[in-house]
């Protein structure tokens, strides 16, 4: 946090006039900061008074760190329910609090949540920590960032997970700077390092071609967001007893400079794609966009979503919100029908979840064939339209 010496300022305005964030302001002749101070520390090299510093004390090197104990979720509620990556981090972190031999806490921001506390119990949780608000229904930035700040300074969980959805990535890195914590996004693996507690949190870097493991071994929380659909939901287990917490929240830290008029699903959300058990996948292999009738077609006829690799979509031949991999969406079907696709590693890491993967593509060297659970070497307009065929004639 930014620390003001009120004796040592002068007021003179320099600080405030020199914040690219607007974060300082000079009131009553000393300078106030706000929470939007982004901790940059550029006002404390132009304070000619030395009345500025910056405190990271609390969290960052040096802190006790047996202070810290617990394994914290926050559990994504939105449109009226929970997010399905909000089952898949409690089935994570259930693994991870057993292994550390913690509670693990699922922590619930919004309004009307009543019955929710009771599926997150079911699906592994020990206790449910719950912000029930009318003024957090509405997803703002400011003020969920307060709030699950304040929890964290007053908790002290060792460990804190969140989604990496639009949501999470958005106010989630906030949280890490205001406690000066370590933040790792786009996680896909998780593992307590048994000799100090440590959490091993896995992304990928580099584009995507090596994986790469960070550990924050000397500041607590140490905190990462997920990927969704690279984790597994537990079971719901009705007969779990588990204790919900109402938390008290100072309502100034309620509050938002952010009003929310309206909320429009995309046309991403509404598409089911991360929700079918089949995906019909077309990349470079199937040449142009009328490719994708045949993709669609199969896709009709198994029930299920189609979807592209990042080829694909920057050829212009389909939609962005079909695109699966690393900078896209991440699935897990029953069955994934890869067309065309090389089977790079920044398209594998969106799909490899998939139970059964069924690779078609002319190059028999094609590195899909490395994780297909079946593999047809031929032409895509080959194979596919005797596919269609046979399931029209079944």
């Amino acid at each position: 946090m930014l620390k003001i010496d009120t004796d040592a300022c002068t007021g003179c305005g320099i600080c405030e006039d020199n914040c690219a964030f607007g974060a300082i302001t000079v009131e009553d002749g000393q300078a106030v900061a706000g929470d939007n101070c982004a901790l940059c520390g550029s006002c404390v090299d132009l304070c000619e008074a030395g009345a500025l510093s910056i405190d990271k004390a609390s969290t960052g090197p040096g802190t006790d760190l047996s202070l810290w104990s617990g394994i914290w979720v926050y559990t994504e509620f939105r449109h009226g329910r929970l997010a399905p990556v909000a089952l898949e981090l409690l089935g994570a972190g259930r693994r991870l609090a057993d292994d550390r031999g913690v509670p693990l806490t699922a922590v619930l921001l919004g309004h009307g949540l009543e019955t929710v506390p009771e599926t997150l119990i079911s699906h592994g949780a020990d206790r449910v920590l719950v912000a029930d608000y009318p003024q957090l229904a509405e997803f703002t930035d400011d003020a969920y960032a307060n709030v699950f700040e304040d929890l964290i300074n007053r908790e002290r969980p060792e460990v804190v997970l969140a989604g990496a959805t639009a949501i999470g990535r958005s106010f989630i890195p906030r949280v890490a700077n205001k406690l000066s914590a370590g933040l790792t996004a786009d996680c896909t693996g998780l593992e307590i390092r048994k000799e100090d507690g440590a959490l091993l949190q896995t992304r990928p870097a580099f584009g995507g071609n090596i994986m790469a493991t960070i550990v924050c071994p000397h500041s607590r929380p140490q905190m990462s967001t997920v990927r969704p659909l690279v984790m597994k939901p537990l079971p719901a287990d009705a007969s779990r007893k588990g204790e919900v917490i109402t938390a008290g929240i100072d309502p100034a830290r309620l509050s938002s400079r952010v009003k929310v008029i309206n909320s429009v699903s995309s046309e991403s959300e509404k598409s089911n794609l991360q929700e079918v058990d089949v995906v019909v996948s077309g990349g470079r292999g199937l040449n142009d966009e009328e490719g994708f009738a045949l993709i669609s077609e199969l896709a009709e006829l198994l029930g299920g979503g189609v979807a592209a690799s990042r080829a694909a979509v920057d050829s212009g031949w389909i939609k962005y919100s079909h695109q699966v991999g690393q900078t896209g969406k991440t699935v897990s079907p029953k069955v994934y029908i890869a067309c065309g696709i090389s089977g790079a590693i920044q398209h594998v890491i969106g799909m490899q979840a998939s139970d059964t993967v069924i690779a078609i593509n002319r190059d028999e060297n094609a590195p899909i064939f490395d994780i297909a659970t079946y593999g047809l070497v031929g032409d895509v307009f080959e194979i596919l339209p005797r596919v269609i065929a046979r399931l029209r004639r079944d």
